[in-house]
C-alpha cells in the first residue's frame, strides 16, 4: 500500500512560515520588553552608582527598581525562545505584578512632583512612565499567553498531529 506524502505529512515550508508569522507579534513585544527593561536599569542605576561613589546610603527602592528591570530584561530574552511559550504567561503575570509595584512606588513619589529645573526629578518622572509602559507590555503578553494556552488545550500534538493535548 503506497502512502501519499501530502496525505500524511505537512509541507515544511507552509508550517514553518505560518509558525514564524504567528510568533512575530510576540517577538516584537519581547523585544520592546527588553528595550524598556534595560531603560529602567539605566534610569535607576544612575542614582545607585552616584550614591556608591559618594559613599552614601543606597535606597532600597532604587535597588528594587534595578532588580525588577534586570528580571524583566532577562525574562524577555529567555521567554522569546518558542519552546518556553506554553507556560510563559504565568511568569509574565509575576513580572507584571513586579512592574505594577514599581510603578506604584515611584508614581506616588514623582507623578505630582514639580521638577522646577531639577534634572534628577525630571528623569525620575520619565522613569515612572517607562515603568508604566513596562507594566502594560508584561500585562499584554500575560493575557495573550493565557488566551493562547487555554485555546490550544484541545488541539493536536505538535509533531505527529494525532494525539490530543
Amino acid at each position: 500500500m503506497a502512502f501519499s506524502r501530502s496525505k500524511f505529512s505537512r509541507s515544511s515550508s507552509s508550517t514553518s512560515t505560518g509558525s514564524l508569522l504567528s510568533k512575530l507579534p510576540l517577538w516584537i513585544l519581547r523585544f520592546l520588553q527588553f528595550v524598556f527593561a534595560v531603560t529602567v536599569i539605566g534610569l535607576y542605576a544612575q542614582d545607585l552608582r552616584k550614591a556608591h561613589k559618594e559613599h552614601k546610603y543606597t535606597d532600597s527602592k532604587w535597588g528594587y527598581a534595578t532588580a525588577v528591570g534586570t528580571i524583566g530584561a532577562v525574562s524577555s530574552l529567555v521567554l522569546a525562545w518558542p519552546a518556553l511559550s506554553t507556560f510563559a504567561w504565568s511568569w509574565d503575570l509575576v513580572v507584571f505584578i513586579l512592574f505594577t509595584a514599581l510603578f506604584g512606588l515611584f508614581g506616588k513619589m514623582y507623578i505630582h512632583e514639580n521638577p522646577e529645573g531639577d534634572g534628577g526629578v525630571k528623569r525620575m518622572k520619565h522613569a515612572v512612565w517607562i515603568d508604566l509602559i513596562n507594566m502594560l507590555l508584561w500585562f499584554v503578553t500575560a493575557i495573550y499567553g493565557m488566551i493562547m494556552f487555554f485555546f490550544r488545550r484541545g488541539s493536536k500534538s505538535l509533531h505527529t498531529g494525532r494525539a490530543t493535548v
